[in-house]
Parts: C-alpha cells; sequence; structure tokens
C-alpha cells in the first residue's frame, strides 16, 4: 500500500556503481513534524506540571515576593533580621563574589525561602481547609459563620484561574468509616425491608461480626488508607470492572443521546466533522490542563483525575482480568461505517484539521463501495460478548501480521466513530422513536460499536449523535461534560446553508486508511458465538425514554424539596404500586471532593419513603402526605450529603470484603450484606457542569441525558436528567423475559407518580 511505502525514510540499494541511497522527504517531514509535535506537548506538560506544582501560589509570585524584598533591601532597610547577610557569609559561590553580587545573590535566595514557605502556608492550609465538610449540610439553610468564614478563607486560599489539575495535591484523602458506624447504618437500611425474624438474624451476624473479625479487617484498611491515595478506587476499579468476565455491552457501558429539540443538520459527514473537531478540541484542552475544574458553588474543587484517562484508552480482555491501557497521545480515530473499518489521521502540518478537511476525509469513507472483508463485519461482537472467548481469540488470532497491526489502529485510536445507516430522532408523536434511539446507543447491532473504546461516537444518517462509553476508565459525570462541551458546536464551525460545515479546505488531507484484515473460519466462528450472545443480551432489553414536560425543577423547588429527592421518592412511589413491596435500591452518589474519589452507594428507599409512598396510596390526608414526603426528602438529602463526606457505606463494606478475601477470611455478615440484589438502581445525569451552555439563551439545547442497562433480571435500571426548568428525561430498563416487569408500565406510573405528588402541593 502507498502508505506503507511511505513511511519508509530510507531505503539503499547497491549496484555496480556503488550505494544508491533514497530519501523520502515527505517521510522525513513527517517524523520531524511529529517530534516537534511531541515536544510542545512535553513543554505544555512541563509549565504545567509547574503551576501545578507550586499552586495555589504561582510562579509570578515569586517573582514578585523577590522583587518586593530586593527593593526594601536596596532602600537601606533589612527585612531578614540579619538572615541575608548571613547567607551571604555562609553559602558557597556566594561568599567568593563580589559584595553587590554576593548582596543580590543573598537577597534572591532569601526572597525565594520566604516565596517557599508562602506556597507551603498556602497549600497545607487549603488541604486543611477542604477537610472540612459541614458545609455541605448547611448550604442549603441558614449557614453558621464558621461555614461563612469557611467559604472566604477557600476563595482567600484557592489561588487564581486554577488549572485542570491544579488542585490535586490538595485534596484530602478519603477517611475510612469507623466499623460500628457503618454496620449500624446498614442495619438501619434494611430494617423496613425485612421480616422481623429475618432482621433479627441479620442483626447478629453483624454483631458478631462487629465485635470479632470485622475489627481485624478495620485494622488492615486503615493501613490501606494511609499508604494508598484512595482506599476504594483501585480495588473498585478492579474487581467491579476489569474482573468481570460477562459482557459489557448493556451490563456495563452506558449510553448518551443527542439535544433532542434542535437540529444543527442532516448531512451525516458533516455533523460529524464538526463535532469531532470539537472533541479534539477538547482532547487539546483536557492534555494541557487548561480545561477549567469543576468548582461546587464556584469554590469548592473536585478530583480531576478521572479525565486523564478519557481518550486514547482501550479495555484490553484477558482470561481472568480485563486491563486498561492509555496512551500519552493519538494521531488517528478509527471508524466504522457498513461493516468497515478505516484509520482517519486527524494532524497535518502540526495542526488539527479543520472541520471541512474531516469531512472531505469521511466523504470519502461514505462513498467507498467496497464489501467487507470476510468476517470484518461483526468483528466488534468480539467486544461485546463475554470476555474469555474474546481474550483467547486476541491472543489466537490477533497477535501478529495484518490483524495486529488493524486492532492497533483502532486500540490505539484517540476513540472509535461509527456512521451508522439508520436516522434516529425524537418525534413528539411517535414515543417508540425515542426507545429505537436509546437502544441503538446502548447496544446498536451489537456489532457496530468497539464497546472496549473508552467512547465510541455514533453519528446516525440523519445528523443525529450520540455515544457509547466504557465504565471502568472513569463514571457518566465526566462523559456528561464533554457532551454538554460539544454541544456549542456553532461558534467552531457552525453549517452553511446546505448542511455542510463553513469553512475551505487549506490542505489536501491525507486519504483515510482502509484497515485490512485476514480473518480465517475458526476466527469468524469465534466472532459468530460472541455475535449470538450479544444478540440475545440486547434483544432482552426493554427500554424506554420518556420526556417528562409536565414540570421541572422549577415547580418542585417552590415545594421547597431538593429535585433530586423528590425524584427518588417518586421512583419509590412507583415501584410500590407496581409491586406492592418495596426493594433495595441503588443510587450513585461522586466522592470527589475526596483525591481519585469515584462513586458511593445513596441507599435511596428509607423508611421514610415507604412511610410516604404508603400515605399516597392510602388515601391520607394532604397535610400528612406532604409532612411524610418532607421526611423522606431531608432524609435522603442527609444520606446524600453522608456518602459525597466519605461515610456511605457499602464502599467501606466491599473494601472490607476484600480484605477478607486476601487474609483468607470467611464473614457471613458481608456475604449477606453484599450479595443483596439491587432491584431499583437508579442514577441522576448531570446538567449544565460548567457555564458553557446557557440554557436560558438556548433554551431547546437541552440534552436527552442517557441510561444503562438493568443490573438484576428482575429490576429495573433508572436513570434521570434534569434539563432545564420544565423537563425531565428518565431512561428506564428492565429485561423482557422477566413476566413481572416492563419499562413503558413503569414510565406511566412513574409520570402518574410525579403528577399525584405535584397535586399535594395544589390549592383546591
Amino acid at each position: 500500500m502507498a502508505e506503507a511505502h511511505a513511511a519508509v525514510a530510507f531505503s539503499f540499494t547497491v549496484t555496480p556503481d556503488g550505494y544508491d541511497v533514497n530519501i523520502n522527504h515527505e517521510a522525513i517531514w513527517a517524523v520531524w513534524e511529529s517530534g516537534v509535535l511531541s515536544w510542545k506537548k512535553r513543554m505544555h506538560k512541563l509549565k504545567n506540571n509547574i503551576r501545578n506544582g507550586v499552586f495555589p501560589a504561582s510562579p509570578t509570585s515569586w517573582l514578585f515576593v523577590v522583587t518586593i524584598i530586593l527593593g526594601i533591601r536596596l532602600a537601606g532597610a533589612d527585612p531578614s533580621f540579619g538572615w541575608i547577610e548571613t547567607i551571604h557569609k555562609h553559602t558557597p559561590g556566594v561568599n567568593t563574589a563580589s559584595h553587590s553580587v554576593g548582596l543580590y545573590l543573598s537577597t534572591v535566595l532569601f526572597g525565594t525561602v520566604v516565596w517557599v514557605l508562602k506556597w507551603l502556608v498556602l497549600k497545607y492550609n487549603l488541604k486543611l481547609l477542604l477537610t472540612y465538610h459541614n458545609w455541605i449540610y448547611e448550604v442549603r439553610g441558614k449557614m453558621s459563620l464558621k461555614t461563612k468564614l469557611w467559604f472566604m478563607l477557600i476563595k482567600l486560599y484557592g489561588g487564581r484561574k486554577p488549572l485542570l489539575m491544579s488542585y490535586q495535591a490538595s485534596l484530602p484523602k478519603m477517611p475510612v468509616p469507623s466499623l460500628k458506624q457503618s454496620v449500624d447504618r446498614y442495619l438501619q437500611s434494611v430494617k423496613h425491608l425485612l421480616t422481623e425474624e429475618n432482621y433479627k438474624e441479620v442483626e447478629k451476624l453483624a454483631d458478631d461480626f462487629k465485635n470479632g473479625v470485622g475489627n481485624k479487617l478495620q485494622r488492615y484498611l486503615i493501613l490501606k488508607s494511609w499508604w494508598a491515595t484512595n482506599y476504594v478506587t483501585d480495588w473498585w476499579e478492579k474487581y467491579v470492572y476489569l474482573r468481570g468476565r460477562d459482557p459489557i455491552m448493556v451490563n456495563s457501558n452506558y449510553y448518551g443521546v443527542d439535544a433532542l429539540l434542535v437540529t444543527n443538520t442532516t448531512v451525516q459527514v458533516a455533523r460529524a466533522a464538526n463535532l469531532i473537531y470539537a472533541i479534539l478540541q477538547y482532547r487539546r484542552e483536557v492534555d494541557r490542563e487548561e480545561l477549567n475544574p469543576i468548582l461546587i458553588n464556584k469554590i469548592v474543587p473536585l478530583c480531576s483525575a478521572q479525565y486523564e484517562r478519557q481518550f486514547n484508552t482501550t479495555r484490553i480482555p484477558g482470561l481472568e482480568t480485563d486491563t486498561l491501557v492509555h496512551l500519552g497521545d493519538s494521531n488517528h480515530i478509527a471508524v466504522y461505517h457498513k461493516g468497515r473499518y478505516y484509520k482517519v489521521y486527524i494532524r497535518h502540518k502540526r495542526r488539527l484539521l479543520k472541520p471541512c478537511e474531516i469531512e472531505a476525509m469521511l466523504q470519502k469513507i461514505v462513498d467507498d463501495e467496497s464489501p467487507p472483508a470476510e468476517g470484518e463485519e461483526h468483528l466488534a461482537a468480539l467486544t461485546a460478548g463475554d470476555r474469555v472467548p474474546w481474550a483467547k481469540a486476541r491472543k489466537e488470532f490477533f497477535s501478529k501480521g495484518r490483524n495486529k497491526a488493524s486492532l492497533d489502529a483502532i486500540e490505539k485510536a484517540a476513540f472509535v466513530v461509527a456512521l451508522d445507516e439508520e436516522p434516529h430522532d425524537y418525534n413528539p408523536n411517535d414515543p417508540s422513536k425515542l426507545d429505537e434511539y436509546g437502544k441503538a446507543m446502548l447496544h446498536g447491532k451489537c456489532y457496530d460499536r468497539w464497546f472496549d473504546k473508552s467512547f465510541t461516537f455514533v453519528v446516525c444518517s440523519n445528523g443525529r449523535i450520540g455515544f457509547n462509553a466504557e465504565h471502568s476508565w472513569a463514571d457518566a459525570p465526566v462523559m456528561a461534560q464533554l457532551w454538554e462541551t460539544i454541544q456549542q458546536e456553532e461558534y467552531i464551525s457552525g453549517y452553511d446553508k446546505d448542511g455542510h460545515t463553513r469553512g475551505t479546505p487549506e490542505v489536501q488531507p491525507p486519504n483515510p486508511i482502509r484497515l485490512e484484515w485476514d480473518l480465517n473460519k475458526q476466527c469468524q466462528q469465534v466472532i459468530e458465538s460472541s455475535l449470538q450472545v450479544a444478540r440475545a443480551l440486547a434483544n432482552d432489553v426493554d427500554l424506554h425514554i420518556m420526556m417528562f414536560t409536565d414540570f421541572g425543577k422549577g415547580f418542585v423547588k417552590t415545594c421547597k424539596v431538593s429535585p433530586d429527592a423528590f425524584i427518588q421518592t417518586a421512583i419509590q412511589l412507583t415501584y410500590f404500586r407496581l409491586e406492592n413491596h418495596f426493594c433495595l435500591t441503588y443510587e450513585s452518589s461522586m466522592t470527589r471532593l475526596f483525591r481519585e474519589g469515584r462513586t458511593e452507594t445513596v441507599r435511596s428507599c428509607t423508611a421514610q419513603t415507604c412511610a410516604f409512598a404508603r400515605a399516597v396510596c392510602e388515601k391520607k390526608p394532604k397535610t400528612e402526605c406532604i409532612k411524610l414526603m418532607r421526611d423522606a426528602a431531608e432524609t435522603h438529602q442527609q444520606q446524600y450529603r453522608d456518602t459525597m463526606t466519605g461515610a456511605g457505606i457499602d464502599r467501606h463494606l466491599f473494601c472490607l470484603y476484600v480484605v477478607s478475601k486476601y487474609l483468607g477470611v470467611d464473614s457471613p455478615f458481608l456475604a449477606k450484606a453484599l450479595m443483596e440484589p439491587w432491584k431499583l438502581s437508579t442514577s441522576q445525569t448531570p446538567h449544565q457542569q460548567t457555564d458553557r451552555l446557557d440554557l436560558k439563551k438556548h433554551p431547546d439545547r437541552i440534552c436527552g441525558g442517557g441510561g444503562f442497562g438493568p443490573v438484576t433480571d428482575d429490576g429495573y435500571g433508572v436513570s434521570y436528567m434534569i434539563a432545564g426548568e420544565d423537563t425531565i428525561f428518565f431512561h428506564i430498563s428492565c429485561k423482557k423475559s422477566c413476566s413481572h416487569t416492563d419499562a413503558h408500565k413503569f414510565g406511566a406510573t412513574l409520570a402518574q407518580s410525579l403528577n399525584d405528588m405535584r397535586d399535594l402541593f395544589s390549592k383546591d
């Protein structure tokens, strides 16, 4: 192939006249450009490391401090109380210089010491301040003088113009809760869900654990917390995500959909080109750490560690455990279209290709009428099926030759782009269209998404977009921030009157490189076997996306209730109406107030929510129902704050269980606690994490959010996004094989529950 020849910079042959040396100038220039780009990136990293290393001080503050001290010294005063003279006399190299030079050098050295002391004071004061978490319990109510003073100090010590990673060294470690606290809270969370007899049995197991082996396990866990950056995260990633041998499609990966109320263009390659460019611009901000860190109330920082693996990252299958492989950079993306894979370069002459240039490359892919190689069309089914067959196939069929080179091109890509052949959209007159849209993003055809990549960016034939994201590298808010940012695509290029990208190509972009495969019959059999597993899983998914517009957070706030607590209470009421009982409920909460924090579980089915649901179903008086709802909401909010501040239950019990396995110790209590199924798994997708998306100016840009598959065979997955003031998106999933679950029925009942709760506050 031409590109293979171009990769050879030097060649020589021996002739009767001597050596004949050929130099490929294009290849030499490409090598030179690659080196320049690499060094520029290293310099940016070095600059950022210096800025982050001295944060919350700044390199310019050193110059300011030294200049002030030097000015005072030259004016005849001694701000050092004799230390400058001591440095002058006893510092090698300085004491042998002339008096004037020595004076300058010793003053600069003293100023540097003062600046370092200032930096250390700022840094450790900020770190100490960030261990204070009482503010989160007061931020929505009456704030104490202590918390007001704390906010002022955070602003004072917080530094100016922080980079993405600036706060990392100042974030506190996640504390290990006390054993008694976690066990007692666990018992409280299940008491109303068990019979009296079953509860007494669990209580006895808990007491035996708390007074016995639990103390030994706790000591080991505390020791780990002193040593590790975060006592949960590495084990959570390893054992919950990477050790799973079941398919990650549906079971682990999650999806997102477009902003549904606005149509930018219906030209697929134009929308894809603009968004690819927007994503690459975002990647550059992440690489250079120029992306602003997320600050709660524009003051309190969240951990930014998860952004590091958003791009150039792939999950590699293994027999016992998968691994995450992350590259420092990637100069290409992988594109899938009509069963064929392409390697598409994204840089030319040390710059990102413009959207119009990317569109030209994508158009060549769409216009290509060549058929897929044998087995190529369904190749990605390997990433959708069970992990062990994929691991064996990868080792046997993809370890050398064309297959290895082509697989490397996909796995080393910045991300994967899937150009779908089908259109998807939101149609208010046909809700089933939105359901089909969601299923296309969740699992597609089971072979048109590379489920192992950090994310696959999907562009439908009519220009609608979506994504499918692998879960182990980060949690949904990180992808949501990218998704929110690229909604501003029109400010990058926009579209002309025909729907194509604006601008004129400045260069002839490189041609897409068709990846070549040599997939023998045995390999094709493994691919088809994985495809059958994936199809059975996908066909069992019942998914319903509901756009609820009767009211939104604007109304809920008038009720003086947290919108999240309001929705969680409605979900409990809905489940009770459908099943006539309550169940253990998982709600995801973040722990990014701590370094390398990820998630914790809010056990949102509380005794208070159960009491409220029963009262509504029994048609108790409005005043009683409102009081019970406020009690349920306050209990929920208290739990949410506890989990955010490191006082959750489930991650602590999980880590104690891991320690028990390392020590070979059996714990009936931990086995009981961790085996209980989450029949309701819920999560809120954040919206407007940054100020880049102004919904007051662009109310039609509310995103449709995203969702995930059901966690249990007889339960529901419920994801929701509070979009703007008047809209809530719900993504509800369950399994068709379960006779008593129905996503559409759950959605209709949920809408009824929300409206019934609204009516409690209406004036008769």
